[in-house]
Order: structure tokens, then sequence, then C-alpha cells
């Protein structure tokens, strides 16, 4: 018994254009995650020379008439960082959750909490905005009391600003690397880097809390340097090898999907 083998053939019409190739979903996946993280980490620098003058002086900035467009479109950036983060996680979605369920659920879960203590953090800022545009040039009482106010909200940006992208970037790192280290996307040192990083960030931030260096120091520098080398291992999260998926079989380093 024989049987036939039937061989597709592409014919082109004289004077048509050749069909586009299809790119494939995980290279589409490996695209828009990584121009969510380009403007995540683009729109997060600007900011803190953006908001120096609030930051610094919040009494003099209400006191003191102006023009808000520096801490405006601060503003605007912050709002980008918090809404692209978000989207990383969720364009991950589908490569991170072959590998772990409860990990990507926890990795969309921790960017929408950092998100959620940055928008509040923004929040604040305008609210010291507001302020100055309706009391500038307030003298006496009323000065005293706009500059507690002024300095209250700034606090709270400020403490919002080392939970959230301190405390949280700590646990999304935790957690990506944790992922990593299971799938065998990358070499197992590097996947380490993500497992030790993340808890180093949390110490430095827990040590920011009770006081032992401030938010802005060389030992928090020392302590964050893993977790910056992880994020430069993301790159290559979005590719898909050697995760499990339907239909194919498992390589030999890929972990059994969740139930």
């Amino acid at each position: 018994m024989t049987t036939g083998t039937r061989t597709a053939h592409t014919t082109t019409t004289p004077g048509q254009p050749p069909a586009r190739r299809r790119m494939e979903p995980t290279r589409k996946i490996a695209l828009a995650a990584g121009i969510a993280y380009l403007v995540t980490f683009a729109a997060s620098i600007p900011q803190l020379k953006l908001f120096a003058d609030v930051i610094d002086d919040p009494t003099g900035y209400i006191s003191t008439p102006g023009s808000n467009a520096a801490v405006q479109w601060g503003s605007v950036l912050e709002f980008l960082t918090a809404a692209s983060g978000v989207a990383t996680a969720v364009l991950l979605y589908p490569v991170t959750r072959r590998v772990s369920r409860s990990a990507a659920i926890g990795f969309v879960t921790s960017r929408v909490v950092e998100a959620a203590l940055i928008l509040v953090g923004v929040v604040s800022i305008l609210s010291v905005v507001t302020l100055q545009q309706h009391f500038a040039g307030a003298t006496g009482a009323q000065a005293q009391a706009l500059g507690v106010t002024g300095e209250s909200l700034v606090a709270m940006r400020q403490w919002t600003f080392l939970l959230g992208p301190g405390v949280m970037a700590g646990v999304n790192d935790l957690i990506l690397g944790y992922i990593l280290y299971r799938s065998g996307l990358v070499p197992r040192p590097m996947a380490i880097i993500g497992l030790v990083g993340g808890p180093l960030i949390l110490l430095s931030d827990v040590a920011t809390i009770l006081g032992a260096w401030g938010q802005v120091s060389a030992a928090g520098f020392l302590f964050g340097l893993p977790v910056g080398r992880v994020r430069v291992l993301r790159r290559r999260l979005p590719d898909g090898q050697g995760l499990p998926g339907r239909g194919t079989r498992r390589p030999r380093r890929a972990v059994r999907l969740d139930p």
C-alpha cells in the first residue's frame, strides 16, 4: 500500500507582490513588551529633575507664583511609567503563565500595585500644584498652613516613591527571577541574580524606612545593582523558547505547567 504525498506550491501572478510573512506571536509579544519596557525606563528618568523644585521646597513653591509646566509634564511621565509598567506584565502574561500561572498572576498583581502607588504620588504632587495656583502669594497664618499642607503632600509622594518603584520593584524582580530560573530561558547563574537582587533591594528599602540611609545613597545604589542586571535579562523572556506549548513536546529543561 502506498500513500501519495502532496506538495504545496505557492504561485504568484505576474505583477502581484509576494505575500508577506506573518510575524510569529512570540515575536509580537517580544516587540510589544520591549517597547513597553523602553517607555517605562525612559519616562521614569526625567521626573527626578522635573519634580526637584516642589520636592526641595514645597512651602516656597506654593507661595511663589510661577509656571507649573515642569511639574505637570513630570506628572504625565509618571502616569506613562505606571501604565507601561502594567502593560509589560500583561503583555508577558501569555509567556509567563506557561511557566507558572501563580507567578504570572503575581507578576501582574505586583505591577498593578506599583502603578497604584505611583499614581497616588502623582495625585499628591498635582495637589501641590493646585495649592500654588489658588494661594500663591499668601502671607501670615495662611501661608504657614499651606506650607504644612504642601510638606505633607510631598512627604506622601516620597513614601509612595519608595514603596512603589522601590519595594514593589524588588518584588517584581524576585518573581521574574523565579520565572527565569524555572523556565531555563537564561543560564541559571543569570536567573539567580534576580532571585538575589530582589531581596537585596527589599532589604535596602527596609533600611531606608528604618532610617539607616536615605532614598538616594551609595548603599542604596549598590543594593540596586543586581536589579538593574535583571531588567536587562528581561529582553530574553518573551522569546518563548524552551517553554511548553500546546501540541509540542516538552524540552528537557522546560518546567511542567501548573494545574
